[in-house]
C-alpha cells in the first residue's frame, strides 16, 4: 500500500484548495475528483471538526471574553464566524459590545438588526434566541 500511496502522491501532487484539472474538473488534494466523487461523510466530518477548531481558536485570540461565556453562546458565536468569517463577525460591534458586556437580550436584538439578519432567515432568529436565553432551541 504503502508503495501506490507515494506514487500517487508524486503523480497527482497536492493541492490543498480546489482547483480544476486538465479535464476542467473541481479537484482538490492529490487529485480527487469532486464532481464525480466527493468526499464522504467521514471526510465532511472530520473536516467540520477542524473548522470548529479553527473556528474556536480565532475566536480565542480575538475575543479575549470567549472562554468566560456559556457554551451555548460560544456556540452561537463559532456558528456566527463560521458563516461569516471573523472579517464578517467583527462588524457586529454592538452584539460583540454586549455580549462581553453580558448584555444578551441587547446581543440579541442587535444580531437581529443586520443585513446578515435578512440574509439567513431562520439560522439568525435562532442564534439570537441562543443568545438570549443560553439556551439551545431544541431544550
Amino acid at each position: 500500500m504503502s508503495n501506490i500511496f507515494d506514487m500517487l502522491k508524486r503523480h497527482e501532487g497536492l493541492k490543498l484548495t480546489v482547483y480544476k484539472d486538465t479535464m476542467g474538473i473541481p479537484t482538490i488534494g492529490y487529485g480527487r475528483n469532486l464532481e464525480g466523487r466527493g468526499i464522504s461523510i467521514q471526510e465532511a466530518n472530520m473536516m467540520l471538526d477542524n473548522d470548529i477548531a479553527d473556528c474556536m481558536a480565532q475566536l480565542r485570540v480575538n475575543l479575549p471574553y470567549f472562554d468566560l461565556l456559556d457554551s451555548v453562546r460560544q456556540d452561537v458565536l463559532i456558528d456566527m464566524i463560521f458563516n461569516l468569517g471573523l472579517a464578517g463577525l467583527q462588524r457586529f460591534k454592538m452584539t460583540l459590545m454586549h455580549v462581553q458586556h453580558g448584555d444578551f437580550a441587547f446581543a440579541a436584538e442587535a444580531m437581529l438588526d443586520s443585513h446578515w439578519a435578512k440574509q439567513v432567515g431562520k439560522r439568525a432568529i435562532e442564534l439570537s434566541e441562543m443568545m438570549k436565553t443560553g439556551k439551545y432551541q431544541d431544550e
